[in-house]
């Protein structure tokens, strides 16, 4: 969906008043241009489809019949910008025509609003358009709704959702993209934070996933729009600085120009196509920050393209440029022989022609297809509409990401965001596997890199590499155009010292996800054996599976047995815990316990505490009500927090009151009559009070894991006390810390963010000896 009509809750970017056309006027294509502004190419569509008796092509029948659906549909709607709203539709279309989009996908765009934002339900879409379009309309309805912030979980949800739709049928991706461009166009009618909000969105997702579809066309000038709104005083001056060479510029490249074409033809060269293009000002920016210099000292700001007929023409034409020109040593690229994986092809070169180095592409006119529109040009459809099976290996990096989505979990939300991000952005390393199939990496990649990129189960069964037929080390840095084999064995699994060289998030998170994945069948096992230990073989596997554990594990705030044994052979919870609160659920009746001197203690305490409930001064002060006046401490045992259900005991000796949680196993021999019903306050609201919880946590030993944790906790206002770590060799690594924290609410989130740290194999609240 638009983001000038971003969904029904943003009402205000759409305003509904009165009708394009009066209610009961005819529908006329005559009629039309005068009231928004339609491509030739449309109203051609829309005036045959009216004169012929709708019996002319019908491709041209299925655009004409949804732009009148979605003309009508959108009738009395209007943008942000007061124009009627059907001018982004038709913009959409104009766009996914342009690349040379299937008539399906262009009535898609066309439609790609209504469903969403007008009566027409999906059900009425397959019944005037078919199937295709119903389902490609449904794929981008579904993406309309997703809105990407700097909120971690939520934006690996909405990229989670955003590849699904996509892996049912990539052109939704099309549609989606087309409609980004032309809301971006338009995005100064919106308030600043939307502003800011889609830029971003643009420069980090639709411009990565564009270049990643192959589709520059889309990628350079949504790269230049989301560069203008987010960094507008750079824009502004780079465009300046380029305005003012400009004239200079231009005829340098004329006379280089001329200069080649009388060099092509004295060569053979008959049927070609040169021209100069200016670089896209986004691209120079990033090259400017990439390299730490100024515009006066860039000087490839505008480049040469030749087009020639075939393959064998652009190698005899880049012969006649450095028979021209002097080549730069080391900046050749041959995509040709070797595409990217988006299916680019072309020759790059560079070479310092008249004092200053120009880049020079060479390519045959349907790699410049391909080059500008990607996925649109190249893709063959069949009867039906779905994309050629010898595409199908094109989009491997998609199903990859899906198959991640589906083997993580809810705390893989960095490392699926880091995954995607380096699955998006430029390759700069390219190798070929043993089949001769090209993989992109990111520079500085290894052999695991590689074998992680591959799949997971070749990662993790990896233990050798030959590259270009050579045993070599894993830790080896990968070359352009190296040959790959990845040896592997059943019984090879990770280490943890590669996480020291692998470079690519998707290596790094697979190594620290099998290793989280493996100790925690460490951990039920050892808790496994514990308790068997104590209970005994016999029934043991009968009392795993009863209910009375499954309501233990859920007193424990654990969801199932499995992770009660993990976190008892962990040490979140002691033996002595588990089996008390075991045979709790297992005995009908508990034997009472009677000490008349208790009695009378804990009778004296209660009436005291009675007197003192008025005491309205010092109830203010007291983080716990019902014992106001009473000397009390909080129980290092369990450590009770505001928010969970605390209980008093009376201690022998006359020392006082000890707060425990409810479910704390000290509680359990405490004869009844000595204990008091209690709370906490809650008129005391001060925040003054911070309680010492101590937590213990396991994780992947590595130099400055400590720190990163207390940063963490440093930057969320959580004050640490007391920090410990224990190593052993060979094993995780644990770290005792004691934070002060309010509530209970606050020990949760402070848990959730400790989680959701790479290095963070499992973390417990634990109590104090």
């Amino acid at each position: 969906m638009s983001e000038a009509a971003a969904n029904s809750k943003e009402k205000n970017e759409i305003e509904v008043s009165k009708t394009i056309l009066p209610e009961n006027k005819k529908y006329e294509s005559e009629s039309l241009n005068n009231q928004i502004n339609i491509p030739d190419w449309l109203l051609k569509d829309i005036h045959n489809f009216e004169k012929s008796n709708k019996e002319n092509d019908e491709n041209q029948n299925l655009i004409a019949k949804a732009f009148k659906l979605a003309y009508k549909a959108h009738d009395g709607q209007f943008r942000a910008s007061g124009e009627p709203y059907i001018i982004h539709p038709v913009a959409v279309a104009n766009l996914l025509k342009e690349i040379g989009a299937s008539s399906s996908v262009i009535a898609a765009g066309l439609l790609h609003d209504v469903v969403e934002d007008t009566g027409i339900d999906l059900t009425e879409i397959e019944t005037n358009f078919g199937l295709e379009v119903k389902i490609l309309v449904e794929g981008v309805t579904k993406l309309g709704g997703i809105h990407f912030n700097n909120r971690t979980e939520a934006q690996a949800e909405n990229l989670r959702k955003m590849f699904l739709a996509m892996a049912s049928d990539i052109r939704v991706v099309l549609v989606k993209l087309a409609d980004r461009l032309h809301n971006m166009r338009t995005i100064e009618w919106l308030n600043d934070e939307k502003k800011l909000r889609i830029a971003r969105e643009t420069r980090e997702i639709y411009a990565p996933l564009a270049n990643r579809l192959g589709i520059n066309r889309f990628k350079w000038e949504l790269e230049d729009l989301a560069f203008k709104f987010l960094e507008p005083k750079e824009y502004l001056n780079l465009k300046d600085q380029i305005a003012v060479k400009r004239s200079d510029r231009e005829k340098r490249l004329k006379v280089t120009l001329n200069l080649m074409k009388e060099n092509l033809v004295s060569a053979g060269l008959k049927n070609f196509e040169i021209t100069g293009r200016p670089k896209h000002l986004y691209g120079i920016w990033s090259k400017m920050e990439r390299q730490q210099k100024h515009f006066h000292e860039i000087y490839d700001v505008a480049a040469l393209r030749i087009i020639v007929d075939n393959s064998d023409s652009c190698y005899r034409a880049l012969a006649v440029v450095h028979d021209t020109f002097k080549p730069i040593p080391g900046r050749f690229k041959d995509y040709i022989g070797l595409p990217k994986p988006n299916g680019y092809q072309s020759l790059h070169t560079s070479v310092i022609g008249r004092h200053r180095p120009i880049e020079v592409q060479i390519r045959t006119t349907s790699m410049h297809q391909i080059a500008e529109y990607g996925i649109a040009a190249h893709w063959q459809y069949k009867e039906g509409g779905s994309p050629a099976k010898s595409n199908a290996e094109r989009f491997n990096w998609l199903r990859q990401l899906v198959e991640w989505q589906q083997e993580g979990n809810e705390r893989d939300h960095n490392d699926y965001l880091a995954s995607i991000k380096e699955d998006l952005f430029d390759e700069e390393v390219f190798v070929i596997t043993p089949k001769g199939d090209v993989v992109g990496l990111r520079k500085g990649s290894t052999a695991i890199d590689f074998a992680y990129r591959i799949h997971s189960e070749v990662g993790n069964h990896c233990n050798g590499i030959r590259i270009n037929e050579k045993l070599s080390p894993l830790s080896t840095a990968l070359q352009n155009g190296d040959f790959i084999e990845i040896l592997t064995s059943n019984n090879a699994t990770p280490s943890l010292d590669w996480l020291n060289f692998v470079v690519t998030p998707t290596a790094k998170n697979r190594i620290r996800q099998w290793y989280k994945k493996s100790h925690r069948d460490e951990t039920i096992k050892r808790g496994r054996d514990l308790l068997e230990k104590e209970v005994g073989r016999n029934g043991f596997e009968a009392l795993l599976s009863s209910e009375a554990m499954k309501k233990v594990a859920n007193r424990c705030n654990l969801k199932t047995t499995e992770d009660l044994l993990a976190s008892l052979g962990f040490g979140g919870l002691t033996l002595h815990q588990v089996l008390n609160r075991l045979r709790e659920e297992i005995k009908l009746q508990t034997e009472d316990v009677k000490n008349d001197s208790d009695s009378e203690i804990a009778k004296s305490l209660k009436s005291n505490s009675n007197l003192s409930t008025n005491q309205s001064n010092t109830a203010a002060k007291s983080p716990i009500s019902g014992i106001e006046g009473l000397d009390y401490r909080i129980g290092k045992c369990c450590s009770p927090l505001p928010g969970e259900d605390i209980i008093g005991t009376v201690s022998l000796g006359n020392h006082g009151i000890t707060i425990h949680r409810e479910d704390c196993e000290n509680v359990i021999p405490i004869p009844i009559e000595r204990r008091l019903p209690v709370g906490w306050n809650q008129d005391n609201k001060t925040g003054d009070n911070k309680f010492p919880i101590q937590l213990r946590i396991e994780v992947i030993d590595r130099v400055g894991v400590l720190k990163d944790i207390l940063m963490r906790l440093s930057d969320k206002g959580r004050n640490v006390s007391d920090a410990n770590v224990k190593t052993a060799y060979g094993k995780p690594a644990i770290i005792n810390l004691c934070v002060g924290l309010e509530s209970y609410n606050q020990l949760h989130k402070t848990i959730e963010q400790i989680k959701s740290m790479a290095d963070v194999l499992d973390i417990a609240r634990v109590g104090q000896s």
